[in-house]
């Protein structure tokens, strides 16, 4: 354990460290409560896994709380963290990695550099499947914060299915800000929209938008995916089925880029009002979404 502590990573210094004192992950849960810090199951496990990596102010409260309750000296596990300035210039992923081919055609387009200098802080969608199976729409809410002075746009990406009609997919913006230049890629079936918020942000200043897009073009649906160039924020996502077409089985995935198969991740199960949902405290750099078979 000593030596997994001194080199790292986190993940493999917290998997040792549980498992040289032999507490199950309910139980590190319900200590951890007994403090006041909440933290899911599935939360410590990525941790230990290295699928999530601690960020947040409460995540890191729970670090100090563990190594107390795992007996270690002090810091012994927050040393191994990466450090990490709420306003500072957050790691990020590049889109090709986690959208595809395209992308970096209608960002030059736009003449938008890969980084706007936002990142989402918290989000949540909402995505509508119609009778016919098809991806109807999907809105968005979204904290972001600006890393840069005199940021006022922020670009919202929809890839519809296999035969998207690009040209017919409407964006409205209904919260703080409005639609600006539209790209649309019909090949990648991608469009992007230019959202110009209501003002000018500052470096730490955060602002709430809401935007919808309008499809219903591809053909039938068999996921749903959210790209994250950068990690940490809380995500909730919440898939909408006609009663008349409902799918057999739903799973939760995640998927580091497009280039690898997506790993499933948890069985979801339809409720009364015909929609699954998934909620992620931290979501990881990545794709993550809910996946269906319809028969």
């Amino acid at each position: 354990m000593q030596e997994a502590l001194r080199t790292g990573p986190f993940s493999l210094a917290l998997h040792t460290a549980l498992a040289a004192r032999g507490l199950a992950l309910h139980r590190v849960r319900q200590r951890l409560s007994e403090r006041g810090i909440t933290v899911s199951v599935t939360t410590l496990s990525y941790w230990q896994r290295g699928i999530r990596h601690p960020g947040r102010r409460e995540s890191l409260r729970a670090i100090t709380a563990l190594e107390d309750l795992l007996n270690l000296p002090g810091q012994a596990l927050s040393q191994l963290l990466e450090p990490r300035d709420t306003l500072a210039h957050p790691a990020g992923r590049r889109y090709s990695t986690l959208v595809g081919s395209g992308m970096g055609d209608v960002l030059a387009d736009l003449e938008a550099p890969q980084d706007g200098g936002l990142h989402t802080v918290m989000q949540s969608e909402t995505v509508t499947i119609d009778a016919r199976r098809r991806l109807a729409s999907r809105e968005s809410q979204q904290v972001l914060r600006a890393h840069r002075d005199g940021v006022d746009r922020y670009l919202a990406v929809h890839i519809g299915e296999h035969g998207c009609a690009t040209e017919r997919v409407r964006i409205t913006g209904f919260v703080n800000c409005r639609p600006g230049r539209v790209r649309r890629n019909q090949q990648a079936g991608l469009v992007v929209a230019e959202l110009l918020l209501d003002t000018r942000l500052r470096v730490g200043d955060t602002t709430m938008v809401r935007y919808h897009f309008q499809d219903g073009t591809g053909e039938p649906s068999q996921e749903y995916s959210r790209a994250f160039l950068f990690a940490g924020s809380p995500y909730a996502l919440q898939i909408g089925f006609d009663r008349t077409a409902l799918p057999v089985r739903c799973h939760s995935f995640t998927q580091t880029s497009v280039s690898v198969p997506p790993a499933l991740t948890a069985e979801l199960t339809l409720n009364t009002h015909d929609t699954v949902h998934l909620f992620e405290q931290e979501a990881v750099r990545g794709l993550l979404g809910i996946r269906w078979d319809w028969e």
